[in-house]
């Protein structure tokens, strides 16, 4: 019987590109679901999905339990400002949970549910995202090159010619200028959203300015990697006068002039688009990993992805691609509540992009 899958924001810009790729499965029954019918149910005609009206904060777990799912994914952000009602609703009805959250403290914190997805013999898996997915699994698949791990530099410049949403770039404004913590040298720092402004020379996108981001890994990575002294991630735009713009307002939001950035989200999202023409559709990644070597020399190992023609924003949904299939197979035996870390291997994460337009390369 093939295993029923409800993905919540399943027409969105995240949900759509999961749900064509799941839909593909001869196993799998796909449900779109969001609180636009007419969205869902176009989407779904096309794929050969089935389609429901479901607002998250209205009487979902009797949607729940009239859906049946066997497995849920959460598509719609932001999570920063979300608390666990639907996992938990998920937990009562018996299905497993996986949301695309890059919320530091929401992913962080999800472990909270974790003796009750463990009675219930379900797996909730938070953070199935670029970040704390990718980034560890690629931490995990260098660190035995090295004797000790020490320092994480690492980022991501966005394509200015690019599918974006609301909700995404509400959570973007949501920590510009807003203080958060990160290690370096070994002591807790206090940094600032999108402040810290240099550039980066890309092997293949030339040069991109970055600034501070807020991700689950700050969070996380002391405790998964205890050698780490410094972890610091960035994000950019790829036109340099939107990147310093934000930049300025971050500014603004640090010495109290504006409280949040988020409330302008609707407005900076149609804004962005005025500038296209000057953009490209290619956006890229790097990690860089240093430490000591098993010949106490220092060690350094860098890191590139870079996504064209407008592919980097599915990324982030490889990870509930491919969770979806390990458990519909059975592959993944894990019930409990976790962070989205050790769950998928570098391979198969790099694996899962071959269809796209995306390259990479490291000097290891």
């Amino acid at each position: 019987m093939a295993k029923r899958v409800l993905i919540i924001g399943g027409y969105g810009n995240f949900g759509s590109y999961i749900a064509r790729r799941l839909a593909k499965e001869a196993d799998l029954q796909i449900i779109i679901a969001g609180r636009n019918l007419d969205k869902a149910t176009k989407l779904a005609e096309d794929i050969g999905a089935e389609a429901v009206n479901l607002d998250i904060h209205h009487d979902l777990a009797t949607h729940l339990t009239q859906i049946k799912p066997d497995i849920v994914i959460h598509t719609s952000g932001p999570f920063q400002e979300q608390d666990y009602h639907v996992a938990k609703c998920c937990i009562n009805a018996g299905c497993h949970y996986i949301d695309l959250a890059d919320g530091r403290n929401f992913v962080a914190n999800i472990t909270s549910l974790n003796d009750a997805a463990m009675k219930k013999g379900v797996s909730v898996i938070s953070g199935a995202s670029s970040v704390p997915c990718l980034t560890s699994a690629l931490v995990d698949a260098y660190k035995d090159q090295f004797s000790s791990i020490e320092n994480l530099d690492y980022g991501i410049t966005t394509a200015q010619k690019t599918n974006r949403g609301l909700a995404t770039t509400a959570a973007i404004l949501g920590y510009t200028g807003k203080s958060f913590e990160t290690i370096i040298n070994g002591h807790p720092h206090k940094v600032y959203g999108w402040q810290n402004l240099h550039w980066r020379k890309y092997k293949t996108l030339g040069w991109r300015l970055l600034g501070n981001c807020d991700i689950p890994d700050l969070a996380l990575f002391t405790a998964r990697y205890p050698s780490l002294k410094t972890i610091r991630f960035y994000a950019g735009l790829e036109i340099p006068l939107l990147h310093i713009g934000l930049w300025g307002l971050s500014w603004l939001v640090r010495i109290g002039s504006i409280k949040n950035l988020s409330r302008i989200a609707p407005f900076m999202l149609k804004a962005s688009y005025w500038f296209d023409a000057f953009g490209s559709a290619d956006s890229g990644f790097h990690m860089v990993i240093s430490g000591q070597g098993h010949n106490n020399q220092p060690k350094e190992i860098c890191f590139e992805l870079t996504a064209r023609d407008g592919d980097g924003p599915y990324i982030p949904c490889m990870p509930a691609i491919l969770l979806t299939q390990k458990l519909a197979r059975g592959d993944l035996n894990m019930n409990g509540a976790q962070p989205c870390l050790g769950l998928i291997s570098k391979d198969e994460y790099l694996g899962a992009l071959s269809s796209l337009n995306i390259s990479w390369y490291d000097n290891a």
